[in-house]
């Protein structure tokens, strides 16, 4: 099982800070991933499948076509702006 993780306004939207799921085959990156997600219904479709989210797969950046398996954890957070 994959672990998630959620922070910021990703976690006030998503109700919790973590979860586990089962990854289907068909998930076997990012963007399937989020594609994957955003079909659960609310509240995924909404907190996770905005362009603008960044993800980070084992702790790294990750983007689109970067690999997911069911042994990582994949954090989900906004972007960050500061002053």
């Amino acid at each position: 099982m994959a672990k998630l993780l959620y922070f910021a306004s990703v976690r006030e939207a998503m109700g919790r800070g973590a979860e586990e799921l089962p990854l289907p085959a068909t998930v076997t990156d990012v963007a399937s991933l989020r594609r994957h997600l955003g079909q659960l219904g609310a509240p995924y479709a909404e907190a996770l499948t905005a362009p603008h989210l960044h993800v980070a797969v084992n702790q790294a950046h990750a983007r689109d076509a970067d690999p997911v398996g069911q042994s990582d954890e994949i954090a989900f957070f906004p972007p960050v702006s500061g002053g």
